[in-house]
Order: C-alpha cells, then sequence, then structure tokens
C-alpha cells in the first residue's frame, strides 16, 4: 500500500492507494485544513489512525523546493522531512517531490473526461509538454518528451518576475512593487494574486467598492468574494478584476510554453481553473495564450487542456511512489 498527499498552503489531502491499482480512485482519502496542524506528521499520523491502514511506501507532493529529501512548504511554517516522515509513520520509504511535479506525473493517470479542452491545436503534437497551476500560489513544471514517455521537471517558475505587457500592467507592476519590492508572477496570479488586482483597480479609481462588497471582503476569504461577485455580474470592480486574472493565466502559460518548447500541449491545473471554467473558455484565455508575437503560430498550434480532476497530485505521487518502489506502470 502507498501513501500519498497532496500538500498545499491552504489545505493537504492524502490517500492510500493498491499499489496494483494506481489508475482506480484512492481507497481512502481525507482532506484537512493545512493551518490547524503543527507538522505533515501529526497529520499523517491522524490518516493513518482513522483508516486503519498500513503504507509501506509514501510520496508527498509539497508545495515548495525540495532539496535532499526535506522541503518548506512556500505558503506554510512547515518543514517537511522524507526521514522524519518515514521513522514517524514506520514506513520502509518516503520520497519529496514538488507538488506541481506531482500534477505531472498524475497526467498520465488521468482519461479524456478528466479534461477541457481549450485549444485542441496540432493532431500530431509530440514533443515537451507543461503545466501550470494556480491556486494559493502558482506552481509550473515542465515534462521532457525522451522519445518515449514524459519526464517532469520541477520548477519554481512561479516565483519569477512578473513581466507587464500593457500601460495597465506597468501601473500595477508599480503599485505592488511599492508593497512588495520584487513582483513575481504569483502575486498576481494565485488566490492572493486576485485580491491584489482587486486592490490595484479599486485604489487607482478605477471602479467602486460598494458596501456590501465591502463588508464581504472583511468577512469571507477575499477571492471567493471578487469571484462571486464577478461570476454573478454584481460589481464592475470584480469583473475587470477577473478579465485581467484570465488574461495574466493565459499569457504566463505562453510563456511557459516558450520557454520548454510544449508542442505537445500545456496543461492548466490548480485550483483556480476549474472553478472558471467558464470564464476561461470565453476566449480570453486563449486570446492571452496566443498573442500577437512572432511565436503566433507556435502557439496556436499546441493543445492546452485544463485538469479537472482534483485527485491528479494525488495520483501523480502514488505513481512516482510506484516507480521508485519497483513496480512498471
Amino acid at each position: 500500500m502507498i501513501l500519498a498527499g497532496d500538500i498545499g498552503g491552504t489545505k493537504v489531502n492524502l490517500a492510500s492507494f493498491n499499489a496494483e491499482d494506481l489508475r482506480l480512485a484512492p481507497e481512502h482519502l481525507s482532506t484537512y485544513p493545512s493551518h490547524e496542524y503543527a507538522s505533515l506528521e501529526e497529520m499523517a499520523l491522524r490518516f493513518v489512525a482513522e483508516h486503519r491502514v498500513k503504507p509501506k511506501h509514501a510520496c508527498f507532493g509539497v508545495a515548495g523546493p525540495v532539496k535532499k529529501g526535506r522541503a518548506e512548504v512556500t505558503n506554510l511554517p512547515w518543514i517537511v522531512d522524507a526521514q522524519d516522515l518515514a521513522r514517524a509513520l514506520n514506513l520502509k520509504q518516503v520520497w519529496l517531490i514538488n507538488d506541481i511535479e506531482a500534477n505531472a506525473n498524475g497526467i498520465a493517470g488521468l482519461v479524456s473526461e478528466d479534461f477541457v479542452v481549450l485549444n485542441p491545436g496540432d493532431k500530431d503534437a509530440v514533443g515537451n509538454a507543461a503545466i501550470i497551476a494556480a491556486g494559493t500560489g502558482l506552481g509550473e513544471a515542465g515534462l521532457f518528451w525522451d522519445g518515449n514517455r514524459h519526464l517532469p521537471i520541477a520548477s519554481e517558475g512561479g516565483h519569477a518576475e512578473f513581466a507587464p505587457r500593457t500601460d495597465l500592467d506597468i501601473e500595477l507592476l508599480q503599485y505592488l512593487r511599492a508593497r512588495f519590492g520584487q513582483v513575481s508572477w504569483e502575486h498576481v496570479l494565485s488566490g492572493p494574486g486576485t485580491f491584489h488586482i482587486y486592490q490595484f483597480l479599486r485604489d487607482t479609481g478605477r471602479g467602486e467598492e460598494p458596501a456590501w462588497l465591502a463588508e464581504q471582503l472583511r468577512t469571507m476569504d477575499p477571492p471567493v468574494a471578487i469571484t462571486r461577485a464577478a461570476l454573478e455580474g454584481k460589481s464592475d470592480l470584480c469583473i475587470q478584476t477577473l478579465d485581467l486574472l484570465i488574461a495574466y493565466y493565459g499569457a504566463e502559460a505562453a510563456n511557459l510554453a516558450l520557454k520548454m518548447l510544449a508542442t505537445a500541449g500545456v496543461y492548466v491545473g490548480g485550483g483556480i481553473a476549474p472553478k472558471l471554467i467558464k470564464k476561461i473558455q470565453d476566449g480570453s484565455f486563449l486570446k492571452a495564450f496566443v498573442g500577437q508575437g512572432r511565436m503566433k503560430n507556435l502557439l496556436s498550434a499546441i493543445p492546452v487542456r485544463v485538469i479537472m480532476n482534483d485527485k491528479t497530485a494525488l495520483i501523480g505521487a502514488a505513481r512516482y511512489a510506484a516507480l521508485k518502489s519497483g513496480r512498471i506502470l
């Protein structure tokens, strides 16, 4: 049995898999609020006890860089150590990988129903691929084509510096630089980034904030309030916010596609895209993705798919553990 985890700044998904049946749903699955636990060990011990499982191997996808089996979670005050986890859970082996690398591993375990196609692209597309995933943070990874299969490549591309394209983007950069100093793509393309964009538009006089919305921003998670108001057509300021967010998603997906030469496809993962799928399908994402530059023809031929299966990282972590423990999928 394999224990797999998707470790994020907001929540943690843990699941047990039968090592002989990784293409199916997890046998047991639990979701825990990240900030209610002092460590991953505490959370994993609870999972094992609750479900009465005895895993032999484990793999955890962690939102942050992994070095020598150790990781500091980017948006959570945790240090995760593979050896400590192995001892605490009495496991033969524990592997830590980047969470978007886990998503990349999981793509091979999905079926066509797990995707929404934004751009069919070239029907004979081959080569490298890429995945970009916005949620609490922004994750990016590549998939290198070795001639036989795709091999995931971890990255921290979401923390690369934000690149403005328009005069409005330059104003946004200046606004955020005054607050944060160095401005990354994650500052504008994530849950918190949604609120940053909204604050910029509000504070620079591009819309009025009604009292009911101000109250919701105080009492609710701001990105949730903004998204709801935009999708329900209740606030022009929120609609502008989502318009910019989706444009940035498409633009940064294109940047990643070019850097990885992802001719076989770009996968859009994370928690934001499925919730905004109708908005993403309205053409604004793809317009920003293709752009008007020299690589327009190359980008328009790249398949673009949104991952709708929220268990992809868990599947990927389980597949990684299975491969490392000697089972060939």
